[in-house]
């Protein structure tokens, strides 16, 4: 029986990394990978997925307005299972069509993302996979402290910790760390002069 997966995790955590290696697992396998990502991603050119590590591989882009199934449909051959990076760009009602098709269609969805923006806040499609999705996993990380990673902190060119701005802004390592959420308190109130 399919499963919608979600597996989330903070910035660095690898989670591009796992999905590109759950992609090359399952076609060692002889199995059909649909490997899908929002068109939001546009780091690495619109139609890449590619890891800090090196890993990559060719996606087809979701546009806001795509319906999944009717794209799922329109394939020109039958997949075994569909993998989404970045899932945490797609639409409340993406979600729900990637769980139709795991549900009426037997085809197991893996979705990899953040759960929360830089200001610890949820984005749309990760609030509608914690829930609905059969099966949540964190990839674990560490903070620069060394506790667990769980915020996505965002930093100005100046290294200043960002408190405020549009929930989608693309960046790497030069914009984002994953921090712990002591050491996120911290920066803001150094930053900022503001307690949380």
């Amino acid at each position: 029986m399919a499963k919608l997966y979600f597996k989330f995790g903070a910035m660095g955590s690898s989670k591009t990394a796992q999905a590109l290696m759950t992609k090359f697992n399952y076609e060692e396998k002889g199995n059909k990978v649909w490997l899908i990502k929002p068109c939001a991603d546009t780091r690495d050119g619109e139609a890449v997925l590619m890891s800090r590590i090196g890993l990559g591989a060719v996606a087809d882009i979701v546009g806001p307005d795509d319906n999944i199934i009717n794209r799922y449909a329109d394939l020109p051959e039958r997949v075994d299972v569909i993998i989404c990076d970045e899932c945490q760009f797609l639409s409340m009602e993406q979600i729900d069509q990637l769980k139709t098709i795991v549900d009426d269609l037997d085809v197991p969805v893996l979705c990899f993302g953040l759960r929360t923006d830089f200001r610890t806040k949820m984005f749309p499609g990760s609030m509608r996979l914690l829930e609905i999705a059969d099966s949540i996993t964190e990839i674990k990380s560490v903070c620069r402290c060394g506790r667990k990673a769980t915020v996505n902190g965002r930093f100005d060119e100046d290294g200043k910790i960002l408190i405020e701005g549009d929930q989608v802004f693309m960046g790497g390592s030069e914009t984002y760390e994953g921090l712990c959420y002591k050491c996120y308190k911290k920066l803001v109130e150094k930053d900022h002069g503001m307690k949380l």
